[in-house]
This record gives structure tokens, C-alpha cells and sequence, in this order.
């Protein structure tokens, strides 16, 4: 967890990884770290945005697969083992997520972002 000096105001005005003196401790994603982050080193900001797009991309890569498999255009044992796994193992993490959100409710529900993948986190079916 990182630790945070803030002002008077409650600003974060300094970043440590380890405690230090009058330091509070705050969470990873907590948005006023993000900020004080992105002000201070842009080139993070550029980073996260990289990495975002990476993921939704990914996401799209693995729907055009499922589309394509179910389009007969190829079988997903046609696919070398190594990507066999990997796809095997996303989709059961895409399971596990959906039971857990099923149980606790979505993020949206609660305001937050949630997945706008084109089959909402349920996937169809390379299985």
C-alpha cells in the first residue's frame, strides 16, 4: 500500500512506498493518488491508457474468436495449445466473475463502470 503526506487542505503532496513520519496510507486505485500521479509523472497517465486499451482489445480478440468458432470457420482445437490455455483459462476467470457478481450484485448497481463487452461478461460459447 502506498503512504501519503497530504497539505492542510487534504492534498496528497508526497508518494512513499514505505511509511515515514505523518504519512497516512491509502488505497492503490484511491482517485486522488491517480491525480496526484498524473500531475506529477504525465507519462502514467499514458501508460494506464495504453494498458486499458490492451485489455479492451484483448476482450475483442477473444468475442471474435468465440463468433468465429460458432460461425464453424474454424474449431477452437485448431488453435495452437498454448492459446488452447489461455483462453481456456480467461473464460473460467470471465466465470467465476459473473457467479461472484450474480451473488453480490453488479457494479453498476452500485454505480461503478462494469464490463461493456458485447456479451456482458457472460461470453458465448468456445466450450
Amino acid at each position: 500500500m502506498p503512504y501519503c503526506l497530504l497539505d492542510a487542505e487534504g492534498h496528497i503532496t508526497a508518494v512513499y512506498n514505505d511509511l515515514v513520519e505523518g504519512a497516512v496510507e491509502v488505497a492503490p486505485d484511491d482517485p486522488a493518488l491517480k491525480a496526484f500521479l498524473y500531475q506529477n509523472h504525465p507519462e502514467a497517465q499514458q501508460k494506464e491508457q495504453w494498458v486499458q486499451s490492451d485489455l479492451a482489445l484483448a476482450r475483442v480478440v477473444e468475442d471474435l474468436i468465440d463468433v468465429l468458432i460458432e460461425k464453424g470457420v474454424f474449431m477452437f482445437t485448431d488453435l495452437p495449445e498454448g492459446a488452447q490455455k489461455k483462453l481456456l483459462e480467461r473464460r473460467g476467470f470471465r466465470k467465476e466473475f459473473a457467479y461472484v457478481e450474480n451473488l453480490f450484485g453488479s457494479e453498476d448497481e452500485f454505480g461503478g463502470g462494469g464490463d461493456q463487452g458485447s456479451q456482458g461478461g457472460q461470453g458465448g460459447g468456445f466450450l
